[in-house]
């Protein structure tokens, strides 16, 4: 369900949107393995063949050079750019019910989909969704292109995150085995989530680089790295619903509590560093959208 203090991702300007599709665009294709060529010919780019013209060509595709060289009315003929199918792998657990700053966590993965899909769905691709983090296993929305792709996006977002407790440790490795066991074909996949609690996707992530261009949207809180000083809490924790009391006003305990953060993000960062995925850190204090253009440059 929506999270009680939900703000929504804020203001998204076109001219932001629009900037991102480039450097996105060259970033996956650098992330692709292998040749990305399509079959066949069509509208594109890339020279396919220069032939005689033959009667029913479009006309807009003679070549005045080679037409004057010959003689004769020659055409170019294209390699058609491939489409592409866009797998937003979207952390709903609820830890991303979490924001001390402009907005929740949850916020800003709402913001980092919803541009996602509308980059995914431009040139003629599509936009798939896999939510996880309700329970060890992921809810799989088939890709869809155009205005559809976008509206069942805005429709699944809208059903917010998990309540708490319901989180699991397995869940985001789940997720990344669907992902590999329902993509047809080299695409992009986006894992955006805050990584806490989840073990085990190793091995899923590393199977997906081998045939996708990932990359990992990571998103924190500043309040995610430091307890502040203000005497005994009582904290529960979203994922398993677990309540401790702590006495805040320890240095030691607020001292132990960074150190054990800075060690469980640095994990994560070398993981994806061998693993060779592109990682991108956003937070709820910044403008994400402003953020993730810099970050993906």
């Amino acid at each position: 369900m929506p999270p009680a203090a939900r703000q929504g991702p804020g203001p998204m300007p076109e001219a932001l949107v629009e900037a991102l599709d480039l450097v996105v665009t060259r970033r996956v294709a650098r992330g692709l393995p292998g040749d990305r060529r399509s079959p066949g010919v069509g509208a594109g780019t890339e020279l396919s063949q220069l032939r005689p013209y033959q009667v029913g060509d479009d006309v807009r595709h003679i070549d005045a050079a080679a037409t004057a060289r010959t003689g004769e009315p020659h055409v170019r003929l294209h390699v058609p750019e491939r489409t592409l199918t866009t797998w937003v792998v979207l952390d709903v657990s609820p830890s991303m019910a979490f924001g001390t700053d402009q907005r929740l966590k949850a916020d800003v993965a709402e913001g980092v989909a919803l541009v996602l899909g509308r980059l995914a769905v431009r040139r003629a691709g599509a936009v798939g969704l896999v939510r996880f983090g309700f329970g060890e296993t992921a809810h799989v929305q088939a890709p869809r292109g155009a205005r559809p792709g976008i509206v069942a996006l805005r429709r699944a977002l809208a059903e917010g995150v998990a309540p708490d407790g319901r989180g699991h440790p397995n869940a985001l490795a789940d997720a990344l085995s669907r992902v590999g066991r329902v993509a047809r074909g080299p695409g992009v996949v986006a894992i955006v989530s805050d990584f806490r609690d989840q073990t085990g996707w190793e091995r899923a992530l590393g199977g997906l680089r081998m045939h996708h261009s990932v990359i990992a949207i990571e998103i924190s809180d500043p309040r995610e790295a430091e307890v502040p000083a203000v005497g005994r809490l009582a904290l529960v924790d979203p994922e398993s619903g677990q309540r401790v009391e702590v006495d805040t006003s320890s240095p030691q305990l607020r001292a132990r509590f960074a150190a054990l953060e800075r060690e469980r993000r640095e994990g994560i960062a070398q993981e994806l560093r061998r693993l060779h995925i592109d990682h991108v850190t956003l937070s709820t204090e910044d403008d994400w959208l402003v953020a993730l253009g810099r970050r993906l440059r």
